[in-house]
């Protein structure tokens, strides 16, 4: 069954939305795209999940050169510095009011990434811990320069599954398995998920992100 899914402007944001049956509060599932996707490509993604969340993938705010969205001003090096990600974060994270998505109980708020989108939510629950209850990046990293925000523990408790493909040419899957180690010491509870895929979600790590969304309480 496929989920209907509207598409809206909020101020500066395009958003796709699926909104579930009846009045709410419902749970919040973020959806956020890596580079040059946009709103309508985590849908992949949530055809499977949960009808119960009220679902939100937002359009990131940086064109790409050569099509779609990023989350941070186009440039040539290797690894973002998370202060390159913040004014999104910021801005994303003011997206996320009751006033805007009057169904939504952002209480129970989880979230997915992928690609640059899981770096994106990696470090907004660096610097925003309270604002998520469960994350899931995807074939994801963590920005350059996050050491001083691990330090201080701001994790945990909190549950993060984790899934790459060792044979991502895009971003080598060493990264996710640094990522793993950072967020295990700012206090995470990780769970990861590797396999012999390329720079996408395997069949089997789909499974254990649906399993673990599951046994989470939101």
């Amino acid at each position: 069954m496929n989920l209907s899914i509207e598409t809206r402007q909020i101020g500066e944001w395009w958003v796709n939305q699926h909104l579930p049956d009846g009045d709410g509060p419902h749970p919040v599932l973020l959806l956020v795209h890596g580079w040059t996707g946009d709103e309508n490509v985590m849908w992949i993604f949530a055809q499977r999940l949960s009808r119960e969340y009220l679902m939100i993938a937002p359009r990131g705010l940086h064109p790409a050169p050569n099509g779609g969205y990023g989350w941070h001003e186009h440039r040539q090096e290797d690894l973002p510095h998370y202060e390159e990600l913040q004014p999104s974060i910021d801005r994303l994270l003011d997206l996320l009011r009751t006033d805007n998505f009057p169904a939504a109980d952002f209480s129970r708020l989880a979230a997915i990434g992928f690609s640059q989108g899981a770096a994106l939510l990696f470090t907004a629950a660096l610097l925003y811990p309270d604002r998520f209850q469960v994350l899931a990046g995807l074939s994801g990293f963590l920005p350059s320069g996050v050491d001083p925000l691990v330090e201080s523990k701001p994790l945990t408790g909190k549950p993060i599954f984790i899934a790459h493909g060792r044979l991502d040419d895009i971003v080598p899957v060493a990264r996710s398995r640094q990522a793993v180690e950072l967020l295990e010491r700012a206090g995470a509870k990780v769970s990861y998920c590797e396999e012999d895929v390329g720079h996408k979600l395997s069949s089997s790590c789909f499974r254990s992100m649906e399993s673990f969304l599951e046994i989470q309480e939101l």
